[in-house]
């Protein structure tokens, strides 16, 4: 049997109030199953002007599927760059649903479900993956284990901003085969973290994570202004990579080296990586905007045994995603992965028919979180 409860009417909240406590079906409905619901899809891929606002119907839930009312989507660069495609102008046979993460409760289970009930908040990730349904959108339906419940103190914007970057950063961190597989608090402790772009989404997320997990963590930025973001996420040392010799300050301040690496353009960042990464050390790239090779030199990176890890969240095993979303769960319950300009990432939002300007934002490199807004408050 498919429980469904419409939640229209539970005042729920993006910012900074609590969330309010879920005892069941609201007695007042905005929606009934016929109506159709808002939704941003392409049809093809370009620029961000193939975006297009349209009404969907509700979806319909199957065995061991949750639907999630999305409150706010997060926006990432996969996001924008999966929409645009490889160039050229390709048409879908299916309209697809930007957006892979998002945050919202639980609105109907389909049966077997057995770890989220109806009224649930709840946080998604992958959603997009695959699949033709992101969370661009009022509804989506994920299979089960693709929908984490969010403690009731727990914000949704934090829900709508961990999926690609947190869990991107625990994979980063954990790439190394002497560290543990999973994060936890003190799981790090003694070892010292670099993370190259700490004012970026998955530097942010990485510096919370390491320092939740009890690590010393050296982080480089372009400016003071992300630095002062960097140090608000928790960074023990910052280093402007313009103005200061990143190698030299990180050997002054870890002398037998760094045990990991979470490298946001090796390209630019390989020489300084090898000059301080520790033995048996781990440098992790997770992101790139260049198409040509990665010239890696060998002899130097022989000596020190050292181990490259290329990252793409969608395409980690099974064990490490879920060791990802358990970890990352434990450190929103511990409230270490807080966003906003106080915690060091900034939100920028936008409403659902800015979705496009949302890409452009993302595309344009903003600085912090790009969240859209797809339930308004005022509607509710």
């Amino acid at each position: 049997m498919t429980e469904v409860v419409h939640i229209a009417a539970l005042g729920i909240v993006t910012g900074h109030a609590a969330l309010p406590t879920l005892t069941g079906p609201s007695p007042a409905h905005r929606f009934v199953e016929e109506e159709d619901v808002k939704a941003v899809q392409y049809r093809r891929t370009g620029d961000s002007s193939v975006l297009e606002l349209v009404d969907r119907p509700v979806p319909e839930v199957s065995k061991g599927e949750v639907r999630v009312r999305i409150v706010v989507s997060g926006v990432n660069p996969t996001d924008w760059k999966s929409r645009a495609g490889s160039g050229s102008s390709d048409e879908f046979d299916t309209p697809k649903v930007p957006n892979q993460d998002g945050a919202g409760f639980v609105d109907a289970i389909g049966d077997d479900v057995e770890h989220v009930r109806v009224g649930d908040p709840v946080w998604v990730w992958d959603a997009a993956w695959q699949r033709d349904d992101g969370t661009a959108q009022e509804y989506v339906v994920l299979p089960e284990y693709q929908v984490v419940p969010l403690p009731d103190e727990a914000l949704l914007d934090v829900g709508a901003s961990v999926g690609i970057p947190a869990l991107t950063a625990h994979r980063a961190l954990t790439a190394s085969e002497t560290l543990p597989d999973r994060l936890a608090p003190a799981s790090l402790h003694g070892r010292t973290i670099l993370v190259t772009g700490g004012a970026g989404a998955v530097g942010h997320a990485a510096i919370q994570l390491a320092v939740w997990a009890g690590a010393t963590v050296i982080t480089t930025v372009s400016s003071d202004e992300k630095a002062a973001l960097a140090r608000a996420a928790g960074a023990h040392h910052i280093i402007n990579y313009r103005t200061e010799d990143v190698a030299a300050r990180v050997r002054d301040i870890a002398a037998g080296g760094v045990d990991v690496i979470v490298d946001v353009n090796p390209y630019a960042n390989l020489e300084a990586d090898l000059a301080v990464i520790a033995p048996s050390g781990t440098i992790s790239l997770y992101a790139t905007d260049s198409s040509e090779p990665l010239a890696v030199p060998f002899r130097e990176s022989m000596v020190k045994n050292i181990r490259f890890q290329f990252i793409l969240t969608y395409t980690t095993t099974s064990t490490q995603k879920q060791n990802a979303v358990d970890a990352v769960s434990d450190a929103i319950a511990d409230g270490a992965l807080a966003v906003g300009e106080e915690a060091g990432l900034p939100l920028h939002r936008f409403a659902l028919a800015e979705t496009a300007q949302a890409h452009d934002a993302v595309e344009n490199n903003t600085v912090g979180k790009v969240l859209i807004d797809v339930t308004q408050k005022e509607n509710r």
